[in-house]
């Protein structure tokens, strides 16, 4: 199940809630900076550190503190032109994702538009990888995690209901 929600990723009540990570798995701004702000700044960022580094297209997982159980960190592509497997990266952050989402038990998982802020990947391309995606996996696993897409701007909460309207 896909649902799409005009909400900040931070007021979702998921199991675990996905970080559009950079490979440093720094706190930054937007979507990561909410999340790292919400869950405890000091606590995620030292979580983080022990980890060290996540390559793009994979996700690692650290205690959700006060935010959620879980915090998965997903690294989104830079967008450059689409001729740099940007559409691969990003669909196999979501796949990462989810398998640790399902490894971890988790029965719901909240996602921000991976890679469509400030890594500029084009917001219609960006749902359609996004739901291949999780389709795909969620075709061929038989748990039944809801997914929450927590988007803030209205338009593209549309574009996202309409993308997989039409998929």
């Amino acid at each position: 199940m896909i649902v799409i929600e005009q909400i900040n990723i931070i007021n979702l009540k998921t199991d675990a809630i996905v970080n559009a990570a950079n490979s440093h798995l720094l706190s930054g701004g937007g979507v990561c900076g909410a999340i790292f702000r919400a869950a405890g700044p000091k606590e995620l960022a030292e979580a983080c550190r022990k980890i060290g580094h996540c390559d793009t297209g994979k996700a690692v997982i650290t205690d959700g503190f006060a935010l959620c159980k879980y915090i998965i960190h997903a690294v989104g592509p830079i967008y450059v032109d689409g001729e740099h497997n940007e559409a691969e990266l990003l669909y196999s952050c979501y796949r990462e994702a989810l398998d640790l989402a399902k490894e971890y038990k988790c029965k719901s998982v909240g996602f921000p538009l991976i890679s469509s802020g400030i890594y500029a990947y084009p917001k219609r391309q960006a749902w359609e990888v996004a739901i291949k995606s999780i389709t795909d996996w969620q075709a061929i696993n038989s748990d039944d995690i809801k997914i929450i897409f927590a988007i803030l701007d209205k338009e593209d909460k549309q574009l996202g209901l309409e993308v997989i309207k039409n998929m």
